[in-house]
């Protein structure tokens, strides 16, 4: 076990949107950092601030992160499979947040107020989830615990940010075209944009429900990640899980309509109270949470708790920050049980 006091702790992916948010976080939280090494995804020279400082970011490589004694991976895929293995094979403890390994079956897949069990001494490379499934898996749990789970059927609503920042320019420059031009037309018209790069269509003043390429199905990607990481998060691997996945003019925290039909009934005062006391959820009772609400915030917000058109269904609101709770707060809290363990 390494020094608590002076972990040497790596980011890859340090300058990126979820990176930033990371490296706050720790100081928020006052993890115990004894030497910080922030490394770039290679895009050019670049630097973070920490702790006052402005310190470089290096070019990742598996020499520099071989030294560390815990890594986060808060890139590409592309990056995750070069370093994941490899690091966890040399002892270093390594969370993440890509989709390379989510679905391995010698890698857990861990939200810590859902499934902490997951995690083992012996398995030094941990996934975080889809920012998707965030919000469905927190308010599940303690239905699942409780009642049992039959069908889940869901329908999202995800913010540009989750496509990264190249798809935040392409929002930013369709809004403003449109900001332009609202005062010299009709309030319904919509300008003309130029061709998406990002996006299969224009988001500003518009939404598309397609997150990701579509399968021979007519599933999108993003339909089967929430799906298949859902049954593995809650270790319910034939649950029967619908999805829809939409894109929405929203730049942070994704939104969920979800529905869950148990298999044992359970009343409505006795849901609220597992939500009330559920670990890492906001339980809103005659208000409902907003993308606006839910920004920066820790928790999982959940509202407009009802029953569904089933006998056991119960329908529900959610919101959650998915570039906070839904990427960077995750690995941090996944680090901190590994401290709370003494593994790290």
């Amino acid at each position: 076990m390494a020094n608590r006091s002076s972990l040497r702790v790596g980011v890859v992916g340090a300058t990126g949107l979820v990176g930033r948010i990371l490296l706050g976080i720790l100081q928020e939280r006052r993890f115990p950092v004894g030497e910080l090494r922030p490394f770039s995804s290679g895009r050019g020279a670049s630097a973070v601030l920490w702790r006052g400082r402005r310190i470089p970011c290096a070019a990742a490589s598996l020499e520099a992160l071989r030294a560390c004694d815990l890594a986060f991976l808060v890139s590409s895929d592309e990056v995750s499979e070069r370093f994941g293995p490899a690091l966890a094979a040399a002892g270093v403890w390594t969370i993440d947040d890509s989709s390379a390994f989510r679905l391995h079956k010698d890698v857990p897949l861990v939200i810590p107020e859902v499934n902490a069990q997951a995690l083992s001494p012996r398995r030094r490379l941990i996934a975080g989830p889809n920012c998707t499934l965030t919000g469905a898996a927190v308010v599940g749990a303690p239905l699942l615990r409780a009642g049992g789970l039959k069908a889940v059927r869901l329908a999202s609503y995800q913010a540009v940010s989750g496509a990264g920042r190249a798809a935040l320019e392409e929002y930013h420059a369709q809004a403003r075209r449109a900001a332009a031009k609202a005062g010299r037309s009709g309030p319904l018209d919509i300008p003309p944009y130029p061709e998406p790069k990002v996006f299969p269509k224009p988001i500003a003043l518009n939404l598309f429900p397609q997150v990701g390429s579509f399968d021979r199905n007519g599933d999108c990607s993003e339909e089967f990640k929430v799906r298949e990481e859902l049954r593995k998060i809650w270790g319910a691997r034939a649950l029967p899980i619908s999805a829809t996945t939409v894109r929405v003019p929203v730049v942070r925290c994704h939104s969920l309509a979800l529905w869950i039909e148990t298999r044992r009934p359970l009343g409505l005062p006795r849901v609220r109270a597992l939500l009330r006391r559920a670990p890492g959820l906001k339980l809103w009772e005659g208000d409902y949470p907003t993308p606006a609400s839910a920004l920066e915030t820790d928790e999982v917000h959940v509202g407009r708790v009802r029953r569904g058109a089933l006998p056991k269904e119960l329908s529900f609101w959610v919101v959650s920050d998915n570039l906070r709770k839904g990427a960077a707060l995750n690995s941090v809290q996944i680090a901190e049980l590994l401290l709370k363990k003494r593994w790290l």
